[in-house]
Parts: structure tokens; sequence; C-alpha cells
């Protein structure tokens, strides 16, 4: 089962998918801004892609700091 999230981004529609990259306004501790989408709720559940470390964020604050989605090729 494929869960999708759509986040509305300066009057535009981004759909958010686990397995997505998402670039963060902020970067992590590690100064890395990629992470990649683990799971899609209430809460996301994201994973660095440079040190690895999974973080579990309220959606709220996560569609706030959003900057570029990055869907993966099939």
């Amino acid at each position: 089962m494929i869960q999708l999230s759509c986040i509305i981004m300066g009057g535009e529609k981004m759909d958010v998918k686990v397995n997505d990259i998402i670039i963060t306004k902020k970067p992590h501790p590690c100064q890395n801004s990629e992470f990649l989408v683990l799971r899609i709720g209430a809460d996301f559940k994201i994973r660095c892609t440079k040190c690895g470390r999974e973080v579990m964020i309220p959606r709220s604050k996560i569609e706030k700091n959003i900057k570029k989605i990055i869907t993966p090729q099939e």
C-alpha cells in the first residue's frame, strides 16, 4: 500500500510519498538537508541521508519546512 500526502506550497500541490526525498529549509545537525520519507500520517518519520538518524516530526512542522520534494525514478 502506497501512502500519499498532499502539501500545498506557494499555491501549488505537492504530493509526498513514502521513499521520496525531501529537502528541508533547515539542515540537520550533521549539516545535511536531505531526508528520506519512511512513514506518513499525523507524524512524518524521516531518515537523514547522511548520518542515518531517524526522526518523527509532526505534520504541521514538516509542512512548513519542506523546500523541495525529489521523487525516485521507477
